[in-house]
């Protein structure tokens, strides 16, 4: 190990012999999946096809360069450097063709190949340059008008056969170039005037008659519509993207835009689709182009691994790697599927057949340079640091087996060679990539000062690069390794670097990286739990002292802002998209002096509860109780709750949560507000498991929570200005379904429950087979109501695919559901979601429950209510076939009309009435029903 040691401390003074030759000249931006655009890029705990949202671009270099200079094919030696990730190299080449065409006075070839040379600039995040390289070649061209509309020339035939033959070639470059706008506007976080600048330039493809360069463009823009959260308006574009391909004859081509629509629809989270599509990719490839199935089988194998499905991704890989090998292709594809292969085996601990496919892997790992072959080593080594962490530790028979030995050392040799690699080829994303990671290893091996040099070193590179991506990983590594160090105040400030730099990637991070989308809880949770962590640490004499507040008001700001961020930046992992933004209204702004927001936090040593009332400071409680013991005691209770005679084991486990979190709380919660008033509702903001468990069953050893305050849930973000509800003006749209369908079983008490709220509201109404997915759209579309209940089969779970309701044609899921509550129109491009003019008041969803098994289910049903643009939202964490559903719903509805009760005292009154009742006391019957959203 000593010998090790010394090795890495002999390889850091080289890597730092040359000091910091980056400065911080360059703000922060937004991430573009756009930006890894042309080739295989390698990236991540899996590879992906990052050439998504590029389909046009790569095309363009299968262009026939026009270009006659006196250099041997100056054009197409920057295209070979281009297409091999030798990016400066490229850009080098395409700068001396310009001054050669600039010299001819060849304006056309001129403006092509600056285009060509803004997109080699982007790639090295030379934003400005690439920015100056546009605005020039858009002046050599005439103005797309005229492109358009070219003035008839009153000349022989063969004159205006050339004239037309000119114009479609100015057509094709000035939609090259704008293609390259779009993308560097998308990756300045510019995304609707990429949309309507990639249109522009599929206008013009179409125009000149190129259909595939136009299927390009619309994948741009179904990916950047994702991004804004416009689901169905991306859903409706590659829907045309794959009619036209229908249309077209079997082809190569044909086959790889296919790929590449399904790499954006597994990005997108359409799991199925995009099997469906890649497999369709696959047929025509195998019969007309058999040299493109490696890629497109390492497309299907991701696919696989993000269903979770590591039989079906091990196969695939297999397969890619054996055709590629066979087929003598690019020596990057082997290796493609060989470190995905890899990565996955670790990943699912799988360690003999890793450790079989090391040596070939370790043959295959020596390339020339390339920004492919940087980032291959990056990906080994960091799943072999993987290999050697005490998280992916092996058994002590394992060890012995294996005779395995960490090996430390291999590691580093992997990564120096990609490290001087960058620097040869001048690209300092990759290289601030490659000596990010060698601190990782530093990290992990527990040399903090070499750990906190490279990692600084690195963050400087990724700044200057515009690569917020990666520097976000270095800012939250640095907190780390200032952390171990005890630097505690260096260290938050790191962590709130990291976290800023996250806020600003969250909408293209989630939705244009896969890699991050299918690791969030890996990846992303764990620094917005570390931070916060951090910012509530005080002395442990301290914690159980609640008299003696410790933590600043700005500590406990920060940490709310952040679980609150976190809960956010989970939906938005959920839809795959920035579901909320832009539209976050503060709960504290809420004008109510009689509700308390509570914010419990389970952290690794500890539960912290947040205590908001109104007008008074924030306060801090804290339990320390481990989180294996929460999640433990949390999983008890819900399992103690949903069977029928286990009510004193209930009361027992509800005591002991309550303890933690109401216990040390009751005597400020009595306490009257400044303007004299009670807490009567609690609002709570539920991290982790919490949510799988009912507030309202809390036990304090006399009486259930609910007994003593409504309660509402909430991420504590609202896309509504919160209102209290107009009685005087309701009305319901009513949709349920009593009979079997889908292999769903009858619901017995759906036309009671039904036709109870037909008596005390006015009502319209759908049921069994009148209750279509179309015939709830036209209603919500004629005649909007403020109240939607929908009394049918349904799930919530983690997974947005596995979230729906169930309508008499078909199950809906929880994107369509929201466009389709929404309406159809999508109106606000800018904030990414339609907006009625009169959002639905309440959602009630009175037969649904939470996915079995699925621990984080519960932000399925948050999901829902996000994405219905309801105000509240009614529904249950289980559901029973049972009178009793019907009874709580139909006494919620007699109490709402109370002018005097708010949503959620309307939902406590319903309960109560079935506590009281002896036939239905246990809490299986009225725990399970919360209100999400605005409590008013």
């Amino acid at each position: 190990m000593n010998n090790f040691l010394r090795w890495l401390g002999d390889v850091l003074k080289r890597l730092l012999a040359d000091g910091d030759r980056h400065s911080l000249s360059h703000r922060l931006r937004c991430f573009l999946g756009g930006l890894l655009i042309g080739f295989f890029l390698f990236c991540g705990l899996s590879f992906s096809q990052r050439a998504v949202a590029s389909a046009s671009y790569v095309s363009q270099f299968s262009e026939r360069t026009h270009a006659q200079t006196n250099s041997p094919s100056i054009v197409q030696q920057g295209r070979s450097h281009y297409e091999a990730g030798q990016f400066a190299q490229a850009a080098e080449f395409w700068q001396q063709a310009a001054v050669a065409y600039l010299a001819q006075g060849d304006a056309l070839n001129q403006a092509k190949v600056l285009g060509y040379l803004a997109l080699a600039q982007q790639q090295l995040g030379r934003w400005e340059d690439a920015e100056q390289s546009i605005a020039t070649s858009l002046a050599l061209l005439p103005s797309r008008s005229s492109i358009l509309s070219p003035t008839t020339p009153s000349t022989p035939s063969s004159t205006t056969s050339s004239t037309t033959s000119s114009t479609i070639e100015q057509q094709l470059v000035l939609a090259q170039i704008l293609n390259t706008q779009g993308s560097l506007q998308f990756a300045q976080g510019q995304i609707e005037q990429s949309i309507s600048t990639w249109q522009q330039a599929a206008d013009l493809y179409t125009t000149a008659g190129s259909e595939e360069k136009r299927l390009g463009s619309l994948l741009n823009q179904a990916q950047a519509m994702q991004t804004l959260g416009l689901a169905q308006r991306a859903q409706q574009t590659l829907t045309e993207i794959e009619r036209s391909l229908s249309a077209q004859p079997d082809s190569a081509l044909k086959a790889m835009t296919l790929r590449s629509l399904g790499d954006v629809l597994r990005s997108t989270g359409n799991l199925a689709e995009a099997q469906r599509v890649l497999e369709q990719s696959l047929a025509i490839a195998q019969a007309v182009s058999p040299a493109k199935t490696p890629i497109i089988l390492i497309s299907l194998g991701n696919v696989a691994q993000s269903q979770q499905n590591t039989a079906t991704a091990v196969r695939y890989y297999e397969q890619a790697a054996a055709t590629a090998a066979s087929a003598k292709a690019s020596p990057i594809l082997q290796l493609q599927a060989n470190l995905n292969l890899f990565s996955l085996h670790i990943e699912a601990k799988q360690w003999q057949e890793a450790r079989s496919l090391l040596p070939l892997l370790q043959t295959q790992i020596d390339l020339p340079p390339s920004r492919a072959a940087v980032y291959a080593r990056i990906n080994l080594a960091k799943s072999l640091m993987k290999f050697e962490s005490p998280d992916y530790q092996l058994n002590d028979q394992l060890n012995h087996q294996l005779n395995h030995q960490p090996n430390y050392q291999s590691i580093a040799q992997i990564l120096t060679p990609a490290i001087s690699q960058a620097q040869t080829l001048k690209d300092d994303r990759a290289e601030a990539y490659a000596v990010g990671t060698l601190g990782t290893l530093y990290e992990q091996t527990q040399q903090w000062d070499a750990a906190k040099s490279l990692t600084e070193r690195s963050l400087v590179l990724a700044q200057a690069t515009n690569a917020a991506d990666i520097a976000y990983q270095w800012q939250w590594q640095l907190g780390r390794i200032l952390k171990a160090q005890n630097q505690v105040g260096q260290a938050i400030e790191a962590y709130q670097a990291a976290f800023e730099t996250l806020q600003l990637l969250r909408r293209d991070l989630l939705a244009t990286s896969p890699d991050l989308q299918f690791s969030f809880r890996e990846n992303v949770e764990p620094l917005y739990r570390d931070l916060v962590e951090l910012l509530l640490r005080r002395p442990e004499s301290d914690r159980e002292n609640h008299d003696r507040q410790t933590v600043s008001q700005e500590n406990l700001r920060q940490a709310r802002r952040i679980i609150e961020s976190l809960q956010l930046a989970e939906l938005d992992n959920f839809f795959r998209t920035a579901c909320l933004e832009g539209q976050q209204i503060a709960i504290d702004q809420i004008p109510d002096t009689q509700t308390a927001v509570l914010y419990p936090i389970i952290l690794q040593d500890r539960l912290e509860v947040i205590l908001s009332l109104p007008g008074q400071p924030l306060q801090q409680y804290t339990a320390i109780v481990p989180q294996t013991t929460v999640e433990a005691t949390l999983r008890e209770l819900r399992q103690n709750l949903v069977r029928p005679f286990t009510t004193l084991r209930g009361k027992q486990l509800g005591q002991q949560v309550y303890d933690w979190m109401i216990r040390p709380i009751e005597s400020a919660l009595q306490a009257v507000s400044p303007g004299g008033e009670a807490i009567t509702t609690l609002a709570f903001v539920l991290d982790g498991s919490l949510r799988n468990v009912p507030m309202a069953a809390l036990f304090d050893g006399n009486q259930y929570l609910i007994e003593r305050y409504s309660i509402a849930l909430t991420p504590s973000l609202q896309i509504f200005k919160p209102q209290a509800l107009e009685r005087d003006r309701l009305q319901a749209l009513l949709a349920g379904l009593t009979e079997e369908r889908s292999g769903f079983s009858a619901l017995a008490n759906v036309k009671r429950e039904l036709q109870g709220i037909e008596a005390e509201i006015p009502s319209r109404v759908l049921l069994n087979e009148a209750f279509t997915s179309d015939a709830l759209k036209a209603q919500i579309d004629r005649n909007p109501a403020p109240i939607v209940h929908l009394a049918t089969h349904g799930q919530f779970s983690s997974d947005a695919a596995q979230t729906f309701i169930l309508a008499w044609d078909r199950p809906i899921d929880v994107r369509e559901l929201g466009a389709l509550l929404r309406s159809a129109d999508e109106q606000q491009i800018n904030t990414g979601l339609a907006q009625r003019q009169s959002p639905i008041e309440l959602l009630v969803l009175s037969a649904c429950e939470t996915a079995e098994g699925d621990d984080r289910a519960v932000l399925g049903l948050a999901g829902v209510a996000v994405q219905s643009g309801a105000r509240s939202t009614l529904a249950s964490l289980w559901s029973l076939d049972d009178e009793s559903a019907a009874e709580l719903i139909n006494q919620f509805y007699r109490e709402l009309l109370n002018p005097a009760f708010s949503k959620t005292e309307a939902l406590r009154q319903a309960q109560l009435t079935l506590l009281r009742d002896p036939n239905y006391r246990h809490p299986i019957y009225w725990a399970p029903y919360i209100l999400v959203g605005n409590w008013l």
